[in-house]
């Protein structure tokens, strides 16, 4: 989500470089975000008697939030030039706020136990509770690809289609994001409350 900030960079500077500074501070604000929800959970598999509580306050944490991004709904028109010093700031925040972080809460809300998993996802389940050092490994592999594809998107974009194509073609999907942020949730409730009784 935070690849349009980086062509803002690029082309606000008139640099390919300043482009590359803000994917840096992105990078490091996602991979602090995504670290920031994992290494919790990690820690959870020692905590094992609060799991429960955990994730029954994790499905209301995500429900609320759903909620919330439905109703308020505006994006502030400030995040058009964000100094790169503030980028991992703003990076991390958002990562946190909306939800990249949340992709990898499933697998701790007891979703993916529900269900008979195919082999890929058997997998990433045992990797992600093997070990606090997997849980890092997790965060850095998946920031390394985010940067990556949001990388490439930034670079086209700055490089090809300029200012003009990104103010015309832009779109929201905050409705669908919020939408499918509290069926999670209700999901996740649901199961933990049915397996709880």
């Amino acid at each position: 989500m935070g690849w349009p900030l980086a062509v803002s960079a690029g082309l606000m500077d008139k640099s390919p470089r300043a482009l590359f500074r803000a994917l840096w501070a992105l990078a490091a604000g996602h991979l602090l975000a995504t670290l920031l929800v994992l290494l919790p959970f990690a820690f959870l598999l020692v905590l094992a008697e609060w799991q429960r509580s955990i994730q029954l306050g994790a499905s209301l944490l995500v429900i609320t939030f759903g909620v919330y991004r439905l109703i308020e709904r505006r994006h502030p028109r400030t995040l058009a030039r964000i100094p790169p010093a503030q980028l991992a700031l703003w990076s991390f925040a958002v990562a946190i706020a909306h939800g990249a972080a949340l992709m990898l809460v499933p697998i701790y809300l007891g979703l993916c136990q529900a269900f008979e998993l195919d082999a890929g996802h058997e997998a990433a389940g045992v990797l992600m509770k093997a070990s606090l050092g997997m849980a890092v490994l997790a965060s850095l592999v998946h920031v390394a690809a985010m940067i990556g594809a949001g990388g490439c998107l930034a670079w086209l974009v700055y490089r090809y289609l300029g200012l003009r194509f990104v103010s015309r073609s832009w779109f929201n999907l905050d409705a669908i994001w919020a939408t499918s942020l509290i069926v999670v949730g209700v999901v996740a409730l649901v199961f933990n409350l049915a397996s709880w009784q």
